[in-house]
């Protein structure tokens, strides 16, 4: 009977289920809707719910029980804190795993893309974090939680700083930018009067478009609007403190490699705000660190991570790659 493993990315839209064997051959594939107990009335009991739902027809028709893996990683959002983290191992145990790990799903990268399976990666995508782990194995989240812990990035964060542009220029001697013509059209409005009263029905309650005015900043930036640019550095900048946070409160020895991740960062057009990035994580972790874009699904790295636990050491390249084009294959089938 062969050793299997599982690994899991569990995102706030969807979930992704990849079972291999410890040797890195892909066995069976799934695909779910979120499992984060953030999504859910029932909170840790509807995670509980969403995660069964799916695996017990999953692991049935593989002729497998959740006691018999080798090793199970379940990378998920909403898993920000001691508490959180502590509650999702108790739905997992339920569940009836025996050897696993649970992370937020920002640390999946760093097994996913860098050379020895430790480093940090910053979470840049429609919200933002931060995760590393260390040689030791030791792991650390910076931020995850909003604003009030420097979570001043994401796509959602940029789209409201362009409005906040567009409404610092009409009213608060903000410099003049070409987002508040672009803010003001999407939100239906001539008269700058009726402004307020459209960002309180449409922006604040989030039924503006918000991904078509992030890339709006980004097309701007490369025309070299002032305050475009200026949004997209700050990012960049935030981004570093979180990431640099993690360098310096872990054990990195030599060049820690970070891993850029998250729809911001692999699909944003302007090289400021990377730019921005790499300027202030060298200038604060006073480290040469290496920068990598994450160009491989990030639930390659919670199969590797399974396969590391499973057989005790981090996967050679050649197999690491293996699982990287299985897992790619599978994910081409589903997203055509």
């Amino acid at each position: 009977m062969k050793k299997l493993i599982l690994g899991v990315d569990g995102g706030n839209s969807k979930t992704d289920y990849f079972l291999f064997d410890t040797e890195g051959n892909f066995v069976d594939y799934q695909r779910g809707p979120t499992c984060s107990h953030e999504a859910f009335k029932e909170g840790y009991l509807g995670a509980y719910e969403a995660l069964k739902k799916v695996l017990e027809p999953f692991f049935f028709r593989n002729d497998l029980k959740a006691s018999e893996l080798k090793a199970a990683v379940f990378g998920l959002a909403g898993v920000d804190t001691p508490i959180q983290k502590t509650n999702m191992e108790q739905v997992i145990t339920d569940l009836g795993f025996v050897n696993f790990k649970v992370v937020n799903d920002s640390f999946l990268p760093v097994k996913a893309a860098t050379s020895k399976g430790y480093g940090v990666c910053s979470i840049n995508g429609a919200g933002t974090s931060s995760g590393g782990i260390d040689f030791f194995g030791h792991y650390l989240q910076v931020g995850g939680i909003g604003a009030i812990v420097g979570d001043e990035a994401g796509g959602f964060y940029i789209a409201r700083a362009a409005v906040r542009a567009c409404y610092d220029e009409q009213y608060r001697f903000g410099k003049p930018t070409s987002l508040s013509k672009i803010v003001m059209e999407m939100l239906g409005v001539t008269d700058k009067y009726y402004l307020m009263e459209a960002i309180s029905t449409q922006a604040v309650t989030k039924k503006l478009d918000y991904n078509a005015l992030t890339l709006a900043v980004f097309s701007e930036a490369g025309k070299g609007d002032s305050e475009s640019i200026r949004i997209l550095r700050e990012v960049g900048e935030n981004t570093a403190r979180s990431a640099g946070g993690v360098v310096v409160n872990l054990d990195f020895a030599g060049t820690p490699e970070i891993v850029l991740a998250g729809s911001v960062w692999v699909k944003g057009a302007s090289p400021v705000m990377k730019e921005a990035f790499g300027n202030t994580i060298a200038k604060l972790t006073k480290k040469e660190c290496k920068i990598i874009v994450l160009n491989v699904p990030p639930a390659t790295g919670a199969v590797i991570w399974a396969m590391e636990i499973a057989n005790g050491e981090f996967p050679a390249q050649s197999v690491r790659d293996y699982v990287i084009n299985s897992v790619k294959e599978q994910l081409s089938k589903i997203e055509r």
